[in-house]
């Protein structure tokens, strides 16, 4: 017979609970509840922004669609700068299996060591640049490894089909396609564009799902025509890096520029650089020695100081001016000539290149006309030209003048400037007294110029320089067959602690052709040959004379001689 168990009587169900316990627990979950319902008030009420706002972080991605950057083109529309596509690789590395049996692949084609990608892969977990701006071809074979986890955006690489020869004048982008050197640089808002936008709804694998809003097209940027005529600008590269070479210099620039628009036609450097592989650069190859470096200018100068004399009429071309034995001391210091010329004409000495007779001639005005010519010339200014790193040089207020600065400044001492402030101030003796505005953009027409000097004076002196390039001056190497020319050799000592190198050298010639008619004007430095020539009617001249041949021929100017150049043996005077 079974025992049967009453229930009731168990001492657990007869003992008295207290009333507050279970009030309690029926309190804690009313509270729990409570807060789970204040919780759902706060994210559907006052938090809604905030978690939508993180849900479409999650969800969502704004992507950039980059505008195409404008080309640059040079005055005859063939292209210097243009962008084509290019993919850059990304990834998710949290998304990507780092076993994957292809990666050594990927690593290969993108010219990557796989512990180099493996390293990138550690970066990030939610986002990392494998490799920006690669090949078309290269991009097509990583997607069809089919890893996933690696995605593809689409960018414009930047390529320069010119080169080293128009590498300064164009510069360059980096990898964001934004202008670092030249006219890349100068010129950058107008390329660049303006980005556009698509909004979409992507998976966690990163795919698109949809838009989510109306695309905005992006803006293309704009293209730049410039001055630049990559025919002469190649033959003027090519014929300074022979010179370089042939001199053994540390390197050298021209500059060639039309005396009717002011436009350049040519701006070129040596040594270059290949603008498509930037790796390894120095400062030495980015430098744009026309516009960044200044120096003395030395006899270049000497014209400028017979136009004033003539415009002040205290000299004409036939007057005498007694250069004694070629030598004048002035506290302390010594000037000299490279031989005794005597008493000559100003057209003698200006072809002869006498610092002593430069020098008397400036004595006769006051330092304050020669302040004024050298400022309206656009010396101590920087070049009104949108170019990166273009200097002003250095010319002194003319109170602050000793007499022995009034005298070394009339032959190129104590002043300083740029190759491309020397080529502007000869288009004085090519428009007749006009200083004309230089540009680098391509322009229409004849550019209006700013009255330095008399028509008249312009003339005589236009003259002097074609003395100059003739038998017996410092620059018949200079000379070019089919046309006459003219200009001014100049050699100066490279500036050295607190006084000048004793076999350093800077070498220039600057000049003007055809004569009659000028078209162009030229100027040539070559800083420190070491071959032992140095003088400026020997190292520069000659690139003068095979660059204005040339591109006067491409110019169609029709040649204004008949007569074959007749060049007589060198003398020490082409040292001035």
């Amino acid at each position: 017979m079974k025992r049967g168990i009453n229930f009731s009587s168990s001492p657990l169900l007869t003992s008295a609970v207290p009333v507050w316990r279970s009030r309690l627990i029926v309190a804690g979950f009313a509270l729990v509840f409570l807060g789970l319902a204040g919780r759902a008030a706060y994210v559907q009420v006052w938090g809604s922004d905030f978690y939508q706002q993180q849900g479409e972080v999650r969800l969502t991605r704004t992507l950039e669609l980059p505008a195409n950057r404008g080309r640059i083109l040079d005055r005859n529309g063939l292209i210097l700068a243009t962008s084509v596509v290019a993919q850059s690789v990304w990834a998710i590395p949290e998304n990507l299996d780092r076993q994957h049996p292809k990666l050594p692949e990927m690593a290969r084609l993108l010219n990557m060591p796989l512990p180099e990608l493996q390293r990138r892969l550690d970066i990030h977990p939610t986002f990392v640049w494998i490799r920006r701006q690669v090949d078309e071809p290269v991009a097509l074979q990583i997607r069809e490894l089919g890893i996933r986890g690696v995605h593809f955006r689409k960018e414009y690489k930047r390529q320069y089909p010119q080169g080293a020869a128009v590498a300064h004048v164009v510069g360059f982008t980096n990898v964001e396609d934004v202008g670092q050197e030249g006219i890349e640089r100068a010129f950058n808002e107008q390329l660049s564009g303006r980005s556009g936008s698509r909004r979409v709804m992507r998976d966690r694998l990163g795919r698109v799902i949809e838009d989510v809003r109306e695309v905005i097209p992006p803006v293309d940027g704009r293209d730049i025509h410039l001055s630049i005529d990559s025919r002469i600008q190649f033959f003027a590269f090519e014929r300074l890096r022979q010179a370089v070479k042939e001199h053994n210099a540390r390197g050298g620039g021209i500059l060639v520029l039309d005396a009717v628009t002011g436009e350049v036609l040519a701006m070129a450097n040596y040594p270059s650089f290949d603008t498509n592989q930037r790796r390894n650069l120095s400062g030495e190859q980015l430098r744009n020695r026309i516009l960044t470096d200044t120096f003395e200018p030395g006899s270049t100068v000497k014209p400028f100081i017979a136009a004033l004399a003539l415009d002040r009429g205290v000299v004409q071309p036939e007057t005498i001016v007694d250069t004694g034995n070629g030598r004048m001391t002035m506290a302390g210091f010594t000037i000299s000539d490279i031989r005794p010329l005597g008493a000559v004409s100003v057209n003698e000495l200006m072809k002869r290149s006498s610092n002593v007779g430069t020098v008397r001639i400036a004595q006769m005005m006051p330092a304050r006309d020669m302040w004024e010519t050298y400022t309206l010339l656009g010396y101590g200014q920087r070049p009104q030209v949108p170019f990166p790193g273009a200097v002003p040089g250095r010319l002194r207020g003319y109170q602050s003048w000793r007499p022995i600065e009034h005298a070394t400044m009339s032959y190129g001492y104590g002043l300083s400037t740029s190759l491309f402030q020397i080529a502007q101030s000869y288009t004085v003796f090519a428009r007749d007294g006009e200083l004309v505005p230089v540009t680098l953009l391509r322009t229409q027409g004849k550019a209006k110029g700013v009255p330095v000097f008399s028509p008249a004076s312009a003339l005589a002196v236009r003259q002097m320089l074609a003395l100059s390039t003739g038998p017996d001056g410092t620059g018949q190497r200079a000379q070019t067959l089919g046309y006459s020319v003219g200009g001014k050799t100049g050699t100066t000592r490279v500036q050295e602690g607190g006084g000048y190198a004793a076999n350093r050298h800077r070498s220039f010639f600057v000049g003007i052709a055809p004569i009659d008619n000028p078209r162009i004007v030229a100027a040539v430095m070559i800083d420190e040959p070491s071959r032992g020539e140095f003088f400026g009617g020997v190292v520069a001249a000659p690139v003068f004379s095979d660059t204005v041949q040339q591109t006067l021929r491409m110019m169609g100017v029709k040649p204004d001689m008949t007569v074959r150049p007749h060049i007589v043996a060198t003398t020490q005077e082409e040292a001035l």
